[in-house]
């Protein structure tokens, strides 16, 4: 990993740009509605997502690595590093040591399964996959919240009994239907700010979600990477990699 501002610029370059190649061929010649990522896209994402998780603890390195980026790649960055700038504030280190941990549902499944809510209720499919890569990362982690939130989606028990329509909180295709009926009724899609912070009350986490849409409302190739990205949780010994290749050996359960 380079430590210098403008070799982390050139590594993050060439990695997103090789990213979003790898990107194309996966919908092109694979299928992204079978399986997960392959391995080109798994290992590419994971290198970008190193290098802005170092990015994202030194704002300076970070401010002066952005600056070295072409358009095409800082526009992107800058989202990113929202998001983990904000998530680092809502987050603190977790002294949890055991995870529970499962597979997302393939990629354009997924995706069929917001444009759906989309067509429902009028939520961009865009930021409900936003909303369900920063509650869970696409439901990789199972694990409920501190505050008893579950499921993909991570509604309290009480707000899912009133916006899930009688669906299983633990299931992608209800909870992400019962997201965007929460969402429409408080306030989306014209007023998303609103609606997210009613969905959860913390700024950081209206501007991470909507750091995230506007990423995959820019570019799609944006949703397809960030879905790649593994799980990484903070500890008060540093992060920990939980799926992926080269994950931490962290007991689960």
């Amino acid at each position: 990993m380079p430590r210098s501002p403008s070799g982390l610029a050139a590594a993050l370059t060439d990695a997103t740009t090789d990213l979003r190649a790898a990107i194309e061929r996966w919908r092109e010649d694979g299928d992204p509605a079978r399986g997960g990522p392959p391995p080109d896209v798994t290992l590419l994402g994971l290198y970008q997502q190193r290098i802005y998780l170092v990015l994202g603890t030194r704002p300076r390195l970070a401010r002066s690595t952005v600056a070295r980026l072409r358009a095409g790649v800082r526009a992107e960055a800058r989202d990113v590093l929202v998001v983990r700038r904000a998530l680092g504030r809502l987050n603190p280190p977790t002294r949890r040591v055991r995870f529970r941990i499962g597979r997302a549902l393939p990629a354009d499944v997924l995706r069929r399964l917001y444009q759906r809510a989309e067509r429902r209720f009028g939520v961009d499919w865009r930021l409900l996959a936003a909303v369900n890569l920063v509650e869970t990362g696409f439901n990789r982690i199972r694990s409920n919240s501190s505050a008893g939130a579950q499921g993909p989606m991570q509604f309290i028990p009480s707000t899912w009994a009133a916006y899930g329509m009688g669906g299983d909180i633990r299931d992608p295709a209800d909870a992400i239907l019962g997201a965007a009926n929460y969402l429409r009724a408080s306030g989306a899609p014209g007023d998303e700010r609103d609606a997210l912070f009613a969905y959860n009350p913390s700024t950081d986490y209206v501007n991470s979600v909507r750091a995230h849409a506007r990423s995959m409302r820019r570019d799609v190739r944006t949703y397809y990477g960030l879905y790649s990205w593994q799980i990484f949780v903070r500890t008060p010994s540093g992060s920990r990699q939980l799926t992926g290749p080269g994950r931490d050996r962290v007991p689960r359960g």
